[in-house]
């Protein structure tokens, strides 16, 4: 019994112990990892040029801001960025611009012809160079190979090129819409003029001196030059027209037998006047000059071309066609005029 017993016993341990289930091992959950994005330096945008032009040569220019810093080569250059209003910009320009007034307080960077002085306008610093027509493409490579800024503006064939030179001057310095009003009131004074003009058939013949150094053969403007069209536009002829260039000298025995019906002195700015010009000799044989028909002109209205032309071509018409441009009455002191006015007796 106690055997049975014993046998029970361990049936029932190892009955236990077949029974009872392995311990099923745990997984380890492993973390997930989200990969992170790869973070690349930024690129540093370049920004946008103020302005990409090409100027009257095919070259392109770049100006990488407003400018700033200007300098002018040439008269014409300075008067119209004093006329768009960038004229407190102006930091360097040639000797001979003088006007308006207040060209005069900006620095001097010397002549431009036959040399420029380099020197003077590296160290002006300046953004932008406006070189005209009268410098040539190696001067204006010269300033280039600086790393300085140039522009260069081709010598204007007639007024309407003034005008686009005047406009491009006002995209340059970003005064587009100063520059805009200006060519709108120069065309309307034009305008004004050539309605006057018009208004006669008579083209009187014109000699326009440009040099005297040789009384007996002066200098004049040829068939095709700027003043040639000018004289044209305000109703006169020019008897320089016969010439075989746009420049060129006329001998006086040409001069008589075209005989001008009146002589205008773009020699004045030089000290000619007209009684000097009734002391040449041979002279006193020109009909213009029996009848004191000579005038006095300045030379840089009808010269530079810029935003005074028009006061050029007004001052021609006045001098060509007096009838059509009659000037203002000048007012007598009070006295006098009471004089004038009072009967006979």
């Amino acid at each position: 019994m106690r055997r049975i017993m014993a046998f029970m016993l361990i049936l029932i341990v190892l009955a236990g112990c077949a029974g009872a289930p392995s311990p099923t091992p745990t997984a380890t959950l492993l973390p997930t990892l989200t990969p992170s994005p790869t973070v690349l330096p930024t690129a540093t945008p370049t920004p946008a040029p103020f302005l990409s032009i090409t100027d009257d040569f095919g070259r392109t220019v770049v100006l990488k801001a407003r400018p700033q810093r200007i300098v002018t080569l040439a008269p014409s250059a300075t008067e119209m960025i004093f006329a768009v209003g960038a004229g407190d910009r102006l930091v360097g320009r040639d000797e001979l611009s003088d006007y308006p007034p207040e060209a005069k307080n900006v620095p001097s960077i010397g002549g431009t012809y036959p040399s420029i002085n380099t020197e003077a306008i590296v160290a002006l610093r300046p953004d932008l160079i406006l070189a005209p027509g009268v410098i040539s493409p190696e001067q204006v490579k010269a300033l280039e190979d600086l790393g300085l800024v140039v522009f260069h503006q081709r010598t204007p064939k007639d007024i309407e090129e003034i005008f686009q030179q005047i406009q491009m001057v006002g995209r340059l310095t970003g005064n587009t819409e100063q520059a805009e009003k200006v060519v709108a009131d120069l065309r309307a004074r034009l305008s004004a003029i050539e309605e006057k003009v018009r208004q006669t058939s008579t083209r009187p013949k014109v000699f326009y001196e440009l040099d005297a150094t040789d009384p007996g053969k002066p200098w004049t403007a040829g068939p095709g030059s700027f003043i040639d069209r000018l004289i044209t536009r305000a109703g006169g002829q020019n008897i320089g027209a016969s010439l075989s260039s746009e420049w060129g000298q006329i001998s006086l025995e040409e001069l008589l037998r075209q005989d001008p019906d009146l002589i205008i002195l773009g020699t004045a700015n030089y000290g000619e006047t007209p009684e000097k010009v009734k002391q040449r000799p041979g002279w006193n044989r020109l009909r213009a000059v029996r009848e004191g028909r000579i005038y006095p002109i300045d030379a840089d209205l009808i010269s530079r071309p810029g935003p005074r032309i028009v006061d050029g071509l007004e001052a021609l018409a006045r001098i060509i066609h007096p009838e059509l441009f009659p000037q203002p009455a000048a007012k007598l002191p009070l006295p006098i005029a009471m004089r004038l006015l009072a009967p006979v007796r």
